[in-house]
Formats: C-alpha cells, sequence, structure tokens
C-alpha cells in the first residue's frame, strides 16, 4: 500500500497519474497547500522541502521498514523501477527517459510555475518577471513541441517522461485569455494516445 501526499497541482497530478497507470492501491491524504498543511510537522518528516507531493511505501522490496520519499522526479523513478514498468531497461531508452524527465522537473515545472505566479498571482505586476518566465516557459514549450513533431511519446515508448510533462500539456495553464497564442498546446500524440487521467479521483479519496 502507498500513501500519497496530495494536492491537484501538476506535481501532485504526476503521481496520482503513475498509480492509477500502475493499478496500485493507495490511499491519499490531503495536503491542502491553500491552508499551509506543507508546514505542519507530521508532513515535514516526510518532506523536509515543505512541497507536496510525498509518498509511504509501506511495502518496500526488501521487506524492511516503510520508506518515504519526496520531490515527484524520485517518486517517479522509484515507483517504476519499483514495478519494472514505464521506465526501459535498455541503456540508451533509459538514459532517454531519465533526460527528459530531469528536463521536466528541472525546466518546464519550475518555469511553468514562476511564470504562472508572476502573470496571475504575484500581489504586483512586475514587467521583467512577467517577460523573462513567459519567454522561457514559451521556449520550453517549444522544446517540448519539436520533441513531439517527431514521434508520438516524449521518449520514445509511453513512460514516466511522459508522465511527468502530461499534467502542464493539457493546455495553457496561464491565468490570462492569451495564454493560448503565447503557449500553444502540444501537438504531440501522447496526450491524444492515452486516455484523460482520473485527475478528480485522488481528490474525492484524499483523507484530510
Amino acid at each position: 500500500m502507498i500513501e500519497l501526499y496530495y494536492w491537484p497541482t501538476p506535481n501532485g497530478q504526476k503521481i496520482a497519474i503513475l498509480l492509477e497507470e500502475l493499478e496500485m492501491p493507495y490511499q491519499p491524504f490531503a495536503i491542502d497547500i491553500r491552508k499551509g498543511d506543507q508546514f505542519q510537522p507530521d508532513f515535514l518528516k516526510l518532506s523536509p522541502n515543505n512541497r507536496i507531493p510525498a509518498i509511504v511505501d509501506r511495502v518496500p522490496t526488501d521487506g524492511g521498514e516503510p520508506i518515504s520519499l519526496f520531490e515527484s522526479g524520485a517518486i517517479l523513478l522509484y515507483l517504476a523501477e519499483k514495478h519494472q514498468r514505464l521506465l526501459p531497461t535498455a541503456v540508451r531508452e533509459r538514459k532517454t527517459v531519465w533526460e527528459w524527465l530531469f528536463w521536466q522537473v528541472g525546466g518546464l515545472g519550475p518555469m511553468a510555475g514562476q511564470n504562472h505566479h508572476f502573470r496571475g498571482a504575484a500581489p504586483e505586476q512586475i514587467p521583467y518577471a512577467i517577460e523573462r518566465y513567459t519567454q522561457e516557459t514559451a521556449r520550453l514549450y517549444r522544446v517540448l513541441n519539436q520533441q513531439l513533431e517527431t514521434r508520438e511519446y516524449v521518449a520514445g515508448d509511453y513512460s514516466i517522461a511522459d508522465i511527468a510533462c502530461y499534467p502542464l500539456d493539457r493546455g495553457p495553464r496561464i491565468a490570462k485569455p492569451s495564454a493560448s497564442k503565447i503557449f500553444p498546446t502540444s501537438s504531440g500524440g501522447f496526450i491524444k494516445s492515452k486516455a484523460a487521467p482520473p485527475f478528480s479521483k485522488p481528490t474525492k479519496r484524499a483523507k484530510p
């Protein structure tokens, strides 16, 4: 059984999607970041960076004590490796999944988050910050679009790299109506090829 400490942000959705894809039994627990649940001492024991998601694996493969993990990329890798799915075993294909997974967690995710904040949530409009993060997010979407022009999935076969990108690639997630012109939705096929993941399911099941 996996315990998922979750809020329905893109980072939280990644892990929920993977758990659903793996058809693993899991129990989601709501960490309401609007109320500051991520700063509670019990959660900080799991995620010292006070960020969702985090998991606890009650049945690790070594048969020992439960294992906790934080950081979405680390969790995706851990679960894929544990279940030997959605992560290639061949060295060349595996390294490509690593590349695009870390591209998402180190590039698209943080830059899109900063862009969303400065365009739609900051208490004041800072033109330099808006311009910087708008342009960098647009550049990263262009990289993703280019990668998907000639292939169905981001890194070869369907993998955790696609799952990492999916929550940020469902369409513009920016607070301004003009976003669809700035951030075109990816033309790649992996969105079309997979049924829409059940984003609401973990949220409905989550315990406070």
